[in-house]
């Protein structure tokens, strides 16, 4: 059977979630910061995103720590933990902004609009008449973003959304 899809990302693409989960110094270029690192599992990271959507500067977004570029390439099992892991920080938003809602995207390839060529599930605060869908992305400054990481971090735990091990979650 053919290959229903293809890479791409350029040759020489620096993962930029990749290099994040890495650590160490970011390529020029790379917007992520290591304050970004809301915590990882040992398949599964969640961070904060750069960019923002409407008034509600902040989303969370879901990426399996191994590179994989689309939802194609991604194993049964760590599609299951990315979902397990996303149920968790929407539970986490609720906890820590008390938005009214939360909503999750995710976009394959550039027709879909795919811009990271790793794959990532969004999870948005929603609040009525924020208009998400409606707004351009704007950037968050890095302290927004570390300051909203800390809230979501304090939430997990104060909620105990850890789970029953909470030994297997660094940050």
């Amino acid at each position: 059977m053919d290959r229903l899809w293809t890479s791409h990302a350029p040759a020489d693409y620096a993962c930029p979630f990749c290099e994040l989960l890495a650590g160490g110094e970011l390529s020029a270029g790379n917007l992520c910061a290591a304050t970004d690192l809301i915590y990882r599992t040992e398949s599964v990271a969640v961070i904060m995103a750069c960019d923002g959507f409407g008034p509600h500067g902040g989303h969370a977004m879901v990426i399996p720590v191994e590179h994989h570029e689309a939802i194609y390439d991604l194993p049964d099992d760590i599609a299951a933990q990315i979902m397990f892991e996303t149920r968790r920080i929407a539970l986490a938003m609720k906890h820590a902004w008390n938005p009214e809602g939360t909503s999750t995207r995710q976009h394959n390839e550039p027709a879909g609009n795919q811009h990271v060529w790793h794959y990532h599930q969004h999870v948005f605060p929603r609040f009525s008449g924020d208009n998400l869908y409606g707004h351009l992305r704007h950037r968050v400054p890095v302290a927004e973003r570390a300051q909203k990481a800390a809230q979501l971090r304090a939430a997990l735990g104060a909620a105990s959304l850890w789970g029953e091990d909470p030994t297997r979650f660094s940050y």
